[in-house]
């Protein structure tokens, strides 16, 4: 197995199905990191839909999207529930940030956030307009999350493109 993105490295490619609450309508598509570049990204891996932590998580950074969005930078949350899962927690909690099913955990195996029993450690990678990780927190334990003035905070001291 490759080891985990490192900061300062290009981080590896990936797709995976998803969806992102737009209006009433689900959107379902593949989501590509290669079509991200040109604008940062945060990706944030959680370990359930609609479980306590989780829901605290996601609603907490769905409302500050424009934060994010001030600074051309994108959420995508990412768990390994399917897609209709993703639909019902997006619908019941209004979550307007796509979210990615990684079924088969394939892609918290490449970010080396795969763990046995919970399935996916709840983390943070903020990768730059180019495609290079510059910043991450893995949780130990997931009963917190990293809140929405951090990840913006370390959003504004990234270079842009």
């Amino acid at each position: 197995m490759a080891p985990a993105p490192q900061i300062g490295k290009p981080v590896p490619d990936f797709t995976l199905p998803g969806g992102v609450l737009t209006g009433d309508r689900f959107e379902r598509r593949d989501y590509a990191l290669s079509l991200q570049r040109g604008r940062p990204l945060v990706l944030a891996f959680y370990p359930g839909d609609d479980t306590s932590v989780c829901t605290k998580q996601l609603c907490s950074y769905s409302s500050g999207l424009e934060q994010f969005q001030g600074q051309n930078a994108e959420v995508w949350g990412i768990s390994p529930q399917d897609v209709d899962s993703h639909e019902r927690f997006a619908r019941k909690y209004d979550l307007r940030m796509p979210l990615l099913a990684d079924t088969d955990r394939g892609v918290a195996r490449t970010f080396g956030v795969a763990a046995p029993g919970i399935g996916v450690r709840r983390a943070v990678f903020l990768i730059g307009s180019d495609g290079v990780l510059h910043w991450k927190h893995v949780a130990l334990l997931g009963a917190t999350f990293q809140p929405l003035d951090t990840l913006a905070r370390h959003l504004a001291g990234m270079p842009t493109a």
